[in-house]
């Protein structure tokens, strides 16, 4: 029990805890301030100067004393002299847990680490992240390590994968976070459900998530003041998985998942990220957020090559005999395809589907002639391919290890001057844009500064063999 409040009175006590949560509200804002401040009551403050604050989840009180301890103290001091310290408690249904955890005067504490099992968030069943509970986006048991086809380009992805999926709860993490990112249609989707199907039928709580859904339930549980479920929901599994990350806007949003992705991290539970782009080319993100999710494990899947599209069309086509019994595709024509249709795996799907659908409507069989016919428009990407400016600015920034947001912004060192040189040379010369538009696209530059840069690069191509090779390589990555 605390010792009886000194002066001044509980009523003031009670008036500077009121004042010090307006100060918090106006210093943090609204949406942090309802996130972890508004459930905190003042319960006392006693002769030797402890504030004894209450707070109603377990997972509240670890997260305050790890993050937000000595700001609630030096507000609170702020208001009233006499606050030396602060300690937080759990309120029960029936009041103050009895035993408080004390935060230092000087120090934020550390979040104590428990062993103590959180309940499994809900996973099936209808939507309830208004409630504050979180219904993950459902998992194709279909797409598992079993019908994953690997190849040169996917080799290293799908052995992390694996390796992540058939760890156990408690064992210690060697890859986390694993950031898996590919071009549409290239399998990293596929590879999330398997990693999360095996995982849960490993026994662990496992949460599969598209970047939206993790969106939309945390702006509703905000909205209907239920974001710490929401929260707590999240940290009480395993395994995290989240694709498609390039589209989590919004600076509170990103916050969240920076928090979500912090506190699973290091309590030692899995996350598991894919995006079509490397960790640094978020933009969305902050750089503190993009450096996490690129401090773990971040593996490309690469375009495929032609050995795996041939697997992949053999392993499409004998599926598809199944439900057809007469459907049969030469070797020539598997060949044909697999050199010609090179974009991804879903067009490789879609000119399966076509040569079915031409054998069994029309009872031709399935010749070069009529996959040359059927498969027409597919295979136009063998034609020069149509570069955008941001496709150059992405792979320049890549190739030379900067950021977009360098080559756009105003820096003049020389690791982003040449960089930003080469891709306005290339958008002049891959692109029918003009001079005046390329600069717009490099961050409102006038025309006068891309043709100096197209000059420069032009003049250094005749005496510099490595600028020569970069660009070469460029343009065939672009040309991919």
């Amino acid at each position: 029990m605390s010792a009886p409040a000194h002066s001044p009175s509980s009523g003031d006590h009670g008036a500077a805890w009121q004042r010090t949560q307006r100060r918090l509200r106006a210093e943090l804002g609204e949406d942090i301030y309802l996130s972890w401040f508004a459930r905190i009551e003042l319960e006392s403050v006693d002769t030797s100067g402890a504030a004894n604050l209450s707070v109603p989840t377990r997972f509240l009180k670890s997260w305050i004393l790890s993050h937000y301890a000595d700001r609630i103290l030096r507000a609170f001091q702020e208001e009233n002299s006499d606050v030396q310290r602060i300690e937080l408690s759990l309120r029960t249904a029936g009041g103050r847990a009895p035993a408080a955890a004390r935060a230092p005067a000087a120090n934020a504490a550390t979040a104590p680490r428990t062993g103590t099992a959180q309940p499994a968030p809900q996973i099936n069943g209808a939507d309830n992240a208004a409630g504050g509970g979180l219904v993950g986006s459902p998992l194709d048991r279909r797409m598992g390590f079993d019908s994953f086809l690997v190849g040169r380009s996917n080799a290293l992805a799908h052995a992390a994968a694996q390796e992540v999926a058939k760890a156990r709860a408690g064992e210690a993490i060697r890859y986390n976070p694993l950031y898996v990112h590919a071009a549409v249609g290239l399998g990293k989707t596929h590879l999330l459900h398997a990693i999360a199907g095996a995982a849960e039928t490993g026994g662990r709580r496992v949460l599969y998530l598209t970047a939206e859904r993790f969106m939309f339930g945390f702006v509703s549980a905000l909205r209907a003041q239920t974001a710490l479920a929401f929260k707590e929901t999240l940290r009480g599994i395993d395994m995290l998985v989240i694709d498609d990350v390039q589209f989590l806007q919004g600076k509170t949003v990103s916050a969240e998942f920076g928090h979500t992705l912090n506190a699973l991290i290091d309590a030692g539970r899995q996350v598991v990220v894919a995006a079509d782009r490397p960790p640094t080319e978020l933009e969305s993100l902050d750089d503190r957020l993009r450096s996490r999710l690129a401090g773990g494990l971040a593996v490309e899947m690469a375009s495929l090559d032609e050995d795996l599209r041939l697997s992949i069309l053999k392993s499409r086509v004998t599926v598809a005999r199944e439900a057809n019994l007469g459907f049969d595709v030469p070797p020539s024509v598997l060949a044909y395809v697999a050199r010609t249709v090179t974009a991804n795996g879903r067009d490789l799907d879609g000119a399966v589907n076509r040569l079915l659908a031409h054998n069994t409507l029309t009872g031709a069989a399935v010749t070069l002639e009529m996959a040359e016919e059927a498969l027409r428009d597919l295979i136009r990407n063998r034609e020069p391919k149509r570069v955008k400016i941001e496709d150059i600015q992405r792979i320049v920034a890549r190739h030379y290890n900067v950021s977009r947001a360098d080559i756009l912004s105003a820096r003049r060192t020389a690791t982003v001057v040449r960089p930003r040189q080469i891709a306005m040379y290339l958008s002049k010369v891959l692109t029918l844009r003009s001079l005046p538009e390329i600069g717009r696209r490099f961050g409102g530059r006038d025309h006068t500064t891309v043709l100096h840069a197209v000059r420069k690069i032009d003049g250094l191509l005749h005496s510099d063999n490595a600028l020569a090779e970069d660009v070469d390589l460029l343009k065939r990555m672009l040309s991919e």
